[in-house]
């Protein structure tokens, strides 16, 4: 395993203290809770009941595969928590999320949990958001003219269709994704409100005062938690 992955792995294992038998919780998409799916295998192996409303259907195809329940968001009456990765955190717990494409489902499902916990490693903590592109989800119908639009604010440096297999990334939801270079954002609740009021664009990967709490990993096998509200 890669320095990362072990950090990923050792995150994954702190994230396990939060989850009680019999819960139903929000499950995310991403490498990080890839591992957590990992770990909850032998819990699940050894008679550990967990009930799980996906993000992706990556996601409930890992957990069915461990014989983890999943259930739709519309038969759940609440979700105590959500366990997510991200892209990018500020310390603030402002994030950039999307880069495995699930973001639409991600936000649903967060803002549906009384708690959102981020499990990520080290390098995805910023001082400011915007390095990493900024995914915005889009209808297939007149992308492009998303993209002048978004384009034309003057922040944006460049805004790339997002492909798979030399063809436009598909979402869940059949929606296409827009890879928004900003470079630095100081201003996300703005930048968000913009972008929503774009015709065409369904969601954006900021994601605003939905985010709980953090457990960040490093290399030296620290797990850091950061609260945020």
């Amino acid at each position: 395993m890669t320095e990362v992955d072990i950090i990923k792995r050792n995150v994954a294992r702190h994230a396990l203290d939060l989850i009680e038998p019999g819960m139903t919780i929000g499950l995310g998409t991403g490498s990080t809770v890839e591992w957590l799916i990992k770990e909850l295998a032998e819990r699940v192996a050894q008679g550990f009941v967990l009930t799980v409303v996906p993000t992706s259907l990556k996601t409930a195809e890992l957990v069915r595969k461990i014989g983890i329940s999943v259930v739709d968001l519309n038969d759940v009456d609440a979700l105590l928590l959500t366990i997510d990765g991200a892209d990018e955190i500020d310390p603030f717990g402002q994030l950039i999320k999307g880069g495995g494409g699930a973001l639409l489902q991600e936000k649903i499902v967060a803002a549906a949990s009384q708690e959102l916990i981020i499990i990520a490693d080290y390098t995805k903590h910023v001082t400011q958001l915007g390095q990493f592109p900024l995914p915005v989800e889009v209808i297939p119908f007149g992308y492009k003219n998303v993209a002048k639009r978004i384009l034309a604010s003057g922040e944006c440096k460049s805004c790339i269709l997002r492909e798979k297999a030399d063809a436009p990334f598909i979402t869940d939801h059949g929606h296409y994704i827009l890879d928004c270079n900003y470079e630095r954002i100081s201003n996300p609740m703005e930048l968000d409100l913009f972008l929503h009021n774009i015709p065409g664009v369904v969601e954006t990967g900021l994601f605003i005062h939905l985010a709980t709490r953090a457990l960040i990993g490093f290399p030296d096998g620290r797990v850091e938690e950061r609260k945020f509200r």
